[in-house]
């Protein structure tokens, strides 16, 4: 049988990104999404205490979490500010495809020099016209010699505006379409590399999120990550390793929407008495409960197949795709249950369900997470 019992180290590691997110992210939570500043302050303090390299080997500086480890520290954070884990966790997206698939020496440069000083990652794969459709990237990179030259755009990349580190993808064979991809390492101050449009988002405002412009960026052939061809693969595999992470970041909204659900339905009195013991706000807390536990088993079994090394795209599928709905659905519900007041500003509610809706876009979008699970379930079938 499969225990999920949290180890004494998980439960230390779950109170403190719980009181991180407590004392750092909810206090200042409602000041970043209202502005369009970026909250270097509170990423700073992350990378003091080991979230934004928690997923790097320890050997070259990091946490060295495993992947049941980190779906439990993004669920915490998450419910502090989605916004502001989009920010910490983009470092690890950018990270997974060197740690799993980068040389010794691309590890001990890039990871190393992350895990000493302060550095934000993003991973750049999305293009105006290749987002579900990641194997039609236009971003061309041509062999020079001994280095590579990029040219190309990539739109909607989380931290793309304040990055130190890009993991770049781009076609060094176009003819070959998906198997043309390749993955390139490039620094933030690599010449022609610059920063386009910062978009100006409904939900998750807190996180940056922007254009970038590649304008014969020129890097070293040593910067290739594996070999040729291989971008796709890594992307795709990269993605089985980092959607636990985002199930669980939808784990934190949802437990924050049924929170105030049940904190505001104790307090608001209508009739005569606390909107609590009617049975129709019993059965909203009761629907967002269950599938809120639901959601954790689905996010907490892609992570452990991952920690075991046993394939697991369809499960982590799964679970980025039930947990994002069940966070919509519970933000739905908390502002229902709070009536006009959950509509306001003034309460939180309405905030959770603008960050939860992106969780159901982002890394894949809900209907390709679909048609993994379709494809791994049905099986071959003759056309």
């Amino acid at each position: 049988m499969v225990d999920y019992t949290l180890t004494e180290e998980q439960q230390a590691l779950r109170d403190m990104a719980r009181d991180f997110a407590r004392n750092e992210m909810r206090p200042v939570a409602a000041k970043y999404d209202q502005s369009h500043d970026f909250a270097y302050e509170v990423m700073d303090k992350a990378f003091q205490a080991g979230f934004l390299t928690c997923n790097i080997p320890e050997a070259y500086g990091g946490g060295g979490l495993t992947s049941l480890d980190l779906a439990v520290l993004s669920e915490e954070l998450s419910w502090g500010c989605a916004g502001l884990f989009t920010s910490m966790m983009a470092c690890s997206l950018a990270t997974t495809p060197i740690i799993l698939y980068g040389s010794e020496e691309q590890k001990k440069t890039f990871l190393g020099g992350m895990c000493r000083t302060f550095t934000l990652g993003a991973f750049a794969l999305t293009e105006r016209e290749a987002g579900s459709d990641a194997g039609a990237v236009k971003t061309r990179a041509v062999r020079d010699g001994d280095a590579y030259v990029l040219n190309g755009s990539k739109c909607f990349i989380t931290n793309g505006g304040v990055a130190g580190l890009y993991t770049v993808f781009a076609s060094t064979a176009p003819h070959k379409g998906a198997r043309g991809v390749s993955a390139f390492i490039v620094p933030r101050d690599a010449p022609g590399l610059t920063i386009g449009k910062v978009e100006d988002k409904m939900g998750q405002r807190a996180s940056n999120t922007a254009e970038i412009f590649l304008d014969n960026v020129r890097i070293p052939a040593a910067n290739l990550i594996a070999r040729e061809g291989m971008g796709f693969l890594i992307a795709m595999r990269t993605f089985d390793v980092t959607r636990a992470s985002v199930g669980a970041a939808a784990l934190g909204i949802a437990r924050a929407a049924l929170e105030h659900a049940i904190a505001f339905a104790k307090t608001r009195r209508t009739f005569g008495k606390p909107i609590a013991l009617y049975q129709a706000t019993q059965m909203k807390i009761a629907q967002m409960a269950m599938e809120l536990q639901a959601a954790r088993h689905l996010v907490w079994h892609a992570a452990w197949l991952s920690d075991q090394g046993r394939p697991n795209g369809k499960e982590s599928a799964m679970a980025k795709c039930f947990a994002s709905d069940v966070a919509v659905a519970a933000a739905g519900e908390a502002i229902q249950i709070h009536g006009g007041y959950g509509y306001m500003r003034d309460y939180p509610v309405e905030k959770l369900w603008r960050d939860a809706k992106l969780l159901q876009i982002y890394e894949g979008t809900n209907e390709i997470q679909r048609l993994v699970i379709a494809h791994e379930v049905i099986g071959p079938v003759r056309d």
